[in-house]
């Protein structure tokens, strides 16, 4: 095989397995900007404190920023210590149940991510840099973990095995739910988020019995939504599009709902 098959391959290899990154930049603003406007003022004041280390005000700056380190050299540590974080791959398919050493072993997984730097962001004792690192994990892995494919399962890595043609190129699913979908709108996060808010209020999922921690039930519901958005076939329509964006709006108005309320319980004494 001729160098340039060689690397040709590879990287074929690569846009298979490598997890993408959940909902890209204009679903993590949307989701930091939807919470953002339902802040307590006692929260909203400790994010503005925080941001202001940063020189921005807006939760949406920053949401994206635990997928940018890793095109910083600087941070390539960091990187490689977080980068599991950002999904959770069930191993009990096709149950949804979560089983921590199972589903989440050595803590690396999405909801021990997030039980994680909400306690450190809610540590007053802490620095006030680490508390503003623990908010921007803490705003991207909310949107994370209501992406439904990065609470899927671990044989086709939550749908970047599942190959699809999606607006004439090849693609994946992960990737279309990813930013594929959300960009069939023609929205910029600003437009999109004042669009998903003038919805009202979005009703949250009843508990799941009999867990006791919000961030597992959150991974279980995405994880049960995963059943029902893959296509029966490989190449996705119009039709698709119209059947689960109202799903991925869903999902959004529903993560900035509860990050909000994470952010006013964390930050609001």
């Amino acid at each position: 095989m001729s160098y340039r098959r060689l690397v040709v391959a590879l990287l074929a290899v690569f846009a298979v397995v490598t997890p993408a990154w959940a909902w890209g930049p204009l679903g993590h603003s949307i989701v930091a900007a939807l919470a953002q406007r339902h802040l307590s003022p006692a929260a909203e004041a400790e994010v503005e404190h925080l941001l202001a280390l940063d020189h921005v005000t807006e939760l949406a700056d920053v949401a994206s920023w635990p997928d940018q380190i890793q095109d910083n050299p600087a941070d390539q540590a960091l990187w490689k210590q977080t980068r599991r974080l950002h999904y959770i791959n069930f191993r009990g398919g096709p149950s949804c149940d979560y089983v921590p050493p199972r589903d989440c072993r050595n803590g690396e997984c999405v909801v021990a991510a997030l039980q994680h730097y909400i306690a450190i962001l809610g540590d007053k004792s802490q620095p006030d840099a680490v508390r503003l690192q623990a908010l921007k994990f803490v705003v991207h892995f909310v949107g994370d973990i209501h992406q439904p494919l990065h609470a899927g399962y671990r044989d086709d890595l939550g749908g970047n095995k599942f190959q699809v043609q999606f607006e004439g190129k090849g693609s994946n699913l992960h990737r279309v739910w990813d930013s594929g979908m959300l960009y069939t709108t023609g929205l910029r996060w600003q437009a999109y988020t004042q669009k998903l808010d003038a919805e009202g209020p979005v009703a949250l999922p009843p508990p799941i019995a009999p867990l006791d921690n919000p961030y597992a039930q959150w991974a279980e519901e995405s994880c049960r939504i995963t059943k029902d958005i893959y296509p029966s076939t490989h190449k996705i329509g119009q039709a698709y599009v119209d059947a689960e964006l109202p799903v991925a709006e869903h999902q959004l108005r529903i993560a900035g709902r509860r990050l909000a309320e994470v952010l006013n319980t964390t930050l609001g004494h």
